[in-house]
């Protein structure tokens, strides 16, 4: 079960998937994946990476925003921090940003060993992503580039080209903050 400050989404994917009259299969289907992983995302019982999160979000038709709740406030205090189920293996991410309709995404992540998004590249509709790396090491992959970025480096780049990202490290954790501008995580606008 979900605490307060750790949220997770497969209630709201099954909620707007019913919302919508679309069957597992017609998500499997549209994201690529398998019936009986929706399923397990569905019941909380499966992570999937941010590839494939996105993709599902989009056979929906809804923002990833709007799969976390956060109250608006400008002060996110260390302890009151939501933690987010952002997808990927080994991550744990938190939104330091007080609102996810705001222009601005703040993300906190702790990245295990070996932890990375996934294996897949993704997009995101946003202008510019930043991720700074605050200790350990991260390999991102940007189109055809890849870095390696060890504590204290900073990273821009255009979060629409295909990218990837892991911890640079088999043997020790990471922790990275990541700022994107606008939020591509905000809720679509209700009609």
């Amino acid at each position: 079960m979900a605490s307060r400050s750790e949220q997770r989404f497969g209630a709201r994917l099954r909620a707007a998937r019913r919302q919508r009259g679309l069957t597992i299969q017609r998500v499997a289907d549209a994201a690529g994946v398998s019936k009986g992983f929706v399923a397990q995302i569905e019941r909380d019982e499966a992570s999937p990476s941010v590839s494939t999160l996105l993709r599902i979000c989009d056979a929906l038709g809804i923002a990833v925003g709007s799969l976390f709740e956060t109250a608006r406030r400008d002060l996110v205090r260390a302890g009151d921090r939501p933690r987010i189920e952002f997808g990927g293996t080994g991550v744990a991410d938190w939104l330091l940003s007080p609102d996810p309709a705001d222009a601005l995404q703040v993300i906190l992540s702790e990245i295990a060993p070996a932890g990375s998004g996934g294996d897949e590249p993704y997009t995101l509709a946003a202008d510019r992503e930043f991720v700074f790396v605050v200790s350990g090491s991260l390999r991102v992959v940007v189109g055809e580039e890849e870095h390696l970025l060890g504590a204290g480096d900073a990273l821009t780049f255009s979060p629409r080209e295909p990218h990837a990202w892991a911890n640079g490290s088999a043997s020790e954790p990471a922790v990275a903050l990541w700022v994107l501008t606008p939020s591509p995580y905000a809720p679509a606008p209700r009609r």
